[in-house]
């Protein structure tokens, strides 16, 4: 008897999920635990995972369809054999079945809801786009584009800048250019970030940080933590660790602006921007300010890693209350990040580089070479007046030069 996979509840806000790529076809054998299909919804993409071993024997809905949590999505027959009795069901390339009529159909030609997604961002117009099946899909678009922008005698297609909007915003397709459709997940980020940038009025601090201190501490305990704990100990723990400790001292950083209201939280949540192949994510770091400096090492890299693997729930990524972002080793100088909403702040951090500085040694000035990184501070000035920015930052910075840290 086959066994029908469904798409499982990928949080509680999560309604429904687009199918982005199928990762087996009909007749393909697999695993236990082994990926299946990659889902995307407004929160995050994940992979949904093979619950028996088996053979494929149908796959239930095409690639771009979106369906409601619950749904059924492919078959398995469990064992080595498909099952003979079982009715064969159109794979992804094949005729899916017409949409229910609603309120919210579109008009025009047949298209899945990704295809229509990739043509609003890469300028195509539908009614000139070849379909490979029954509906337009996501690589007919993107096959159409990549011809109109390599066909020098086509016409260059403009996309139409939206109303209001200055002719100078709008692009004719050259050839030569690469079209390269925004995936949901870049084009939820991209959202945020106008918004965030349109909402709050941005405001950055930068101090510079003598890391002398926490060095001696990371290498003093380096080949023990690797130890203990499987991964290397990099800057970041140490970073988020003060930033905590400094958020207690100056709450204002850590709340979110309602209406006409500031909200001081009362729990810290701390969201660690990861980047991974899909995107840039936050997932959030709770009650951080409960955790020592080994058990936010710990749940940083977890959360990082599970980020990469596409194994976090959307639940994960909701209810931050301030945000680091530490672009790694290639972080340049600094950077000022702009604010994850609903909050008020977010602490950037720049890359770790050995710099000449004058400091005072047995009551002389000298020269001296220091590891150094840059903190830049981006606040809200609604919420957020300089005197706090400041003090939070210089205070963040006094923890780490202090480098009282223990494991």
């Amino acid at each position: 008897m086959s066994i029908a996979v469904e798409l499982p509840a990928l949080g509680e806000s999560v309604v429904e999920g687009t199918i982005a790529r199928w990762l087996v076809k009909e007749g393909d054998r697999v695993e236990v635990d082994q990926p299946l299909v990659e889902v995307t919804t407004d929160k995050v993409d994940a992979e949904i995972p093979a619950p028996v071993a088996g053979v494929v024997e149908a796959l239930l809905v095409a690639e771009g369809e979106t369906v409601p949590i619950g749904a059924d999505l492919l078959r398995i027959a469990p064992g080595s054999e498909r099952t003979a009795a079982a009715p064969s069901a159109p794979a992804p390339a094949a005729t899916p079945p017409a949409p229910a009529p609603s309120a919210s159909t579109r008009s025009g030609p047949s298209a899945t809801p990704l295809a229509r997604r990739v043509a609003e961002a890469s300028g195509v117009d539908l009614e000139e786009v070849a379909a490979s099946g029954a509906r337009i899909r996501r690589e007919d678009v993107e096959r159409h584009a990549a011809a109109r922008a390599e066909t020098p005698s086509a016409p260059a297609a403009a996309r139409a800048p939206e109303a209001g909007a200055p002719a100078f915003l709008s692009y004719s397709l050259q050839p030569g250019d690469k079209v390269v459709p925004m995936s949901p997940l870049r084009r939820l980020v991209a959202e945020h970030m106008v918004l965030s940038k349109r909402v709050s009025p941005h405001v950055g601090t930068v101090a510079e940080i003598d890391l002398a201190g926490v060095v001696r501490v990371r290498e003093a305990h380096k080949r023990a933590f690797q130890e203990a704990h499987g991964f290397a100990l990099s800057f970041l723990p140490f970073v988020v660790h003060a930033a905590v400790r400094a958020l207690r001292e100056y709450p204002r950083l850590n709340a979110s602006v309602v209406e006409d209201a500031i909200i001081e939280k009362k729990d810290l949540h701390v969201g660690i921007a990861v980047e991974t192949e899909k995107g840039l994510v936050v997932p959030v770091v709770r009650h951080a300010d409960r955790l020592s400096l080994a058990g936010l090492a710990e749940a940083v890299e977890d959360l990082a890693a599970r980020a990469r693997s596409k194994k976090l729930s959307p639940d994960e990524l909701k209810g931050g209350t301030f945000t680091i972002s530490n672009p790694g080793r290639h972080g340049n100088l600094y950077g000022f990040a702009i604010i994850n909403q609903p909050q008020v702040g977010i602490l950037r951090m720049g890359e770790v580089v050995k710099r000449a500085v004058v400091r005072t040694v047995a009551g002389e000035d000298a020269i001296v070479i220091r590891p150094i990184m840059y903190l830049a501070l981006s606040y809200d000035h609604r919420a957020v007046d300089g005197a706090p920015a400041n003090g939070f930052l210089h205070r963040v910075r006094e923890l780490l030069e202090e480098a009282e840290f223990d494991l």
